[in-house]
């Protein structure tokens, strides 16, 4: 009676013990791939940041409409309206002969003896200031303005004046950054999909008897898979979801902590990056445990020792 007691005491030692192993390589499993997932995202939110910031220097680029001298203001004016329709432009602004010189003076404060040597009178033409949309700013895209303009307006025009050094200065910046990042994206994933099959396969170490014993006594592969792959999904979703917390709070870091540092992500960068790590975490995680499964399916009852 005292032999059949402990002998139960320790097979529900041993029970425990497995479970709480089990539970152990689960929430270790998931950590993991959430770690990954976290620098996977990291890339991302580098890739978003740097689309919103090469946006953002293409749309600072500045152009000017040099008119001919027998046209007034008021023509000028009449182009303003017509070119503020155009879907090629973010911003179209008349720059008046006073604006001109007042903006003049702002950056040079020599400007006054410019006025003294033409006797008072303002040499500063109307002219009309514009930011061409991002798409635009390229050779191409300003190619293609600069013969709508001189389409439509080549008799008023004297000239149409860009920075083109700048044009392609921020064109060729960014693509240098880009193919950095995606140099380093490209790394990463390998080294995800590495570790993170890497972690699969060993939580399903441990279940590879298991795997087995089913199959020994008629289960097919479909049946035994199924379980498997079902958890898969829902470790890549936690983890997606863990990942994503340990990435916002890196942000909300860094905006409150260091000052020059600053991230700036709208609501629907957020919920893409979301969306992009729920979808990375599960597709990992299921491929990996096919694999993996695959193995021990394949592999003969003497191997698994």
């Amino acid at each position: 009676m005292t032999k059949k007691c402990n002998f139960g005491l320790m097979s529900k030692r041993i029970e425990k013990t497995g479970k709480k192993g089990l539970r152990t390589s689960y929430i270790s499993t998931v950590i993991g791939i959430s770690l990954v997932l976290f620098m996977i995202g990291l890339v991302l939110a580098g890739v978003i940041g740097l689309d919103s910031l090469q946006k953002q220097a293409r749309e600072n680029l500045h152009g000017d409409l040099f008119f001919k001298s027998e046209y007034n203001a008021a023509d000028i004016k009449q182009v303003e309206q017509e070119l503020k329709s155009w879907d090629c432009f973010k911003e179209v602004v008349f720059v008046s002969p006073e604006r001109a010189i007042e903006e003049f003076k702002g950056a040079d404060q020599n400007s006054d003896e410019i006025l003294a040597i033409f006797e008072g009178e303002n040499p500063l033409p109307p002219t009309i200031n514009f930011r061409p949309v991002s798409s635009y700013v390229t050779k191409k895209g300003m190619k293609e303005i600069e013969t709508r303009l001189n389409t439509k307006f080549g008799d008023m025009l004297a000239e149409v004046n860009y920075d083109k050094a700048a044009l392609e200065e921020v064109n060729l910046g960014f693509k240098q950054f880009a193919f950095l990042i995606l140099l380093v994206a490209s790394l990463l994933i390998v080294i995800a999909v590495a570790m993170i099959n890497n972690t699969i396969r060993l939580s399903l170490y441990s279940k590879r008897f298991t795997i087995k014993t089913m199959q020994l006594v008629g289960a097919r592969s479909g049946f035994i898979r199924k379980p498997f792959l079902k958890q898969a999904i829902f470790q890549g979703l936690v983890s997606g979801i863990i990942g994503m917390a340990f990435l916002m709070t890196v942000f909300f870091a860094l905006n409150n902590i260091l000052d020059v540092v600053e991230i700036n992500l709208k609501l629907v960068d957020i919920l893409l990056l979301f969306a992009s790590l729920l979808i990375i975490g599960c597709v990992l995680t299921i491929v990996s445990t096919w694999f993996a499964l695959n193995k021990y399916l394949r592999a003969k009852l003497d191997d698994l020792y």
